[in-house]
């Protein structure tokens, strides 16, 4: 029984987090605001009125962060460098101050013997940028694209693995389509078709910027999040469905990177609203990576129907779910993310790169937390991403979100995703009993 649901050799195990969601030192050192410093404070915007001002203290505190990854035995980590803190405006002058903090969270890094794992973007894009138009301008991706080159620059010798963007659809869609994230805007579809495609082209420039400025052996690619299509049952004609409704959902974003072009079905329901390409954009957008990192939470159920389109069928009231609403609890769908996105997009490699869940935890406790919630949550994700990999499907690793509570964006401090409790009062780390469970399924390079 030992054996049972072992990953094999070399397996990547981790942990993840962002910037703006766990650094705090929002004024500290010359960083400059981001749409979230300015988004935060704004009435009615974000539960209880929370902001990332301080968040988890981890800009005076990274060192025992990492003491404590290592202490659970993680070997890998996904972190995001935050653009403001390294270009305060968003322009051409950079923030030695910056420079100087992440080479020392990557030696710190080095030290307790965890490899980086480094995101670009995690949507803490410069207010300056966002004064100038934001995403809604073409020049954002020239200032993303320096502001990579500067990076890789400045921490080739200690980042190998990078990360472009995290999660167009949702940073783009509600940020500015819903306007429920930052900067709150809520642009017509013209307009939003434009914001995706001027992401897709700072992915681009993010390749090249590593294939160009970083060491040898660095590899880069992006992490996409997709609410997944799952087959009501595992019949040729319903995995057919499920398949199609996800290429159908994602067009906009994975079949640019990789097929190079927009589908001619996709173009047809944008109409007037497609975006503008300019010649060589499309090149740009697929430069190749090396691998496609999935951020998988939760997914629904897809059948196939008489009418030749996919049926989706709606949850009832008694389905399980997490604390927030858009989090049911769908464990096959981590399996058919990668299983879709292998068949439709043949990447060279896939990773996890995001799976967790957020529930209503106390701010202080007494004892243990037996997060067994959790627990069971990433188990059962976890045996199906066990089967992925026992089936052949090229995925290599997996990142757990998150590592400890932090600034979960509109929903503040409430929701809780980490393994590790946050007190915000005092900022004491405690490890769950999710932890210490994930902890052995590390050790071990199998589920337990």
């Amino acid at each position: 029984m030992k054996d049972s649901f072992r990953f094999p050799k070399g397996f990547t195990w981790g942990v993840a987090a962002a910037a703006p969601q766990i650094e705090g030192a929002a004024t500290e050192d010359g960083k400059g605001p981001s749409i979230w410093d300015r988004f935060a404070p704004l009435p009615d915007r974000v539960a209880g009125g929370d902001s990332p001002a301080t968040a988890c203290d981890h800009y005076h505190r990274f060192n025992e962060d990492f003491a404590l990854m290592r202490s659970l035995g993680v070997k890998h980590y996904r972190l995001s460098l935050a653009w403001p803190r390294l270009f305060p405006d968003g322009g051409r002058s950079v923030n030695a101050h910056g420079i100087d903090f992440y080479r020392r969270v990557f030696d710190s890094l080095a030290r307790h013997d965890i490899t980086p794992w480094v995101t670009f973007y995690h949507w803490d894009l410069p207010q300056a940028l966002e004064d100038a138009g934001g995403w809604r301008n073409r020049a954002t991706v020239d200032a993303f694209a320096h502001y990579c080159e500067a990076a890789v620059q400045a921490f080739r010798g200690q980042v190998r693995h990078w990360i472009t963007l995290n999660e167009i659809p949702t940073f783009v869609g509600h940020g500015y389509r819903l306007g429920v994230h930052a900067p709150g805007a809520r642009e017509p579809a013209a307009v939003v078709n434009q914001i995706f495609h001027h992401a897709l082209l700072a992915h681009g420039r993010a390749v090249r910027a590593v294939r160009e400025f970083g060491a040898r052996g660095s590899r880069v690619g992006l992490a996409h999040d997709i609410a997944v299509p799952v087959p009501v049952t595992e019949t040729p004609a319903d995995i057919a469905a499920a398949q199609a409704q996800l290429a159908h959902d994602h067009a906009h974003v994975l079949a640019p990177i990789f097929h190079g072009r927009y589908p001619d079905a996709h173009l047809r329901r944008c109409g007037v609203d497609r975006p503008r390409v300019a010649r060589g954009d499309l090149a740009l957008i697929a430069e190749p990576g090396d691998f496609l990192g999935l951020n998988i939470y939760s997914g629904f159920f897809v059948r196939a129907s008489s009418r030749g389109r996919p049926e989706t069928i709606p949850f009832p009231a008694q389905f399980p779910q997490a604390a927030m609403d858009w989090l049911r609890l769908v464990p096959q769908s981590i399996y058919w993310a990668l299983r879709h996105c292998h068949a439709l997009y043949r990447p060279k490699t896939l990773y996890i790169t995001e799976n967790g869940a957020g529930y209503d935890e106390p701010a202080a406790f007494a004892g243990e937390i037996a997060d067994l919630h959790r627990r069971d949550y990433l188990r059962n994700y976890l045996l199906n991403v066990h089967r992925a990999v026992a089936e052949g499907i090229p995925c290599r690793g997996y990142f757990q979100w998150s590592f400890m509570d932090n600034f979960e964006w509109a929903m503040g401090y409430a929701k809780r995703f980490g393994i590790v409790h946050v007190d915000y009062a005092t900022q004491q780390r405690t490890p769950k009993l999710s932890a210490h469970w994930y902890a052995t399924v590390m050790r071990e390079n199998r589920i337990v």
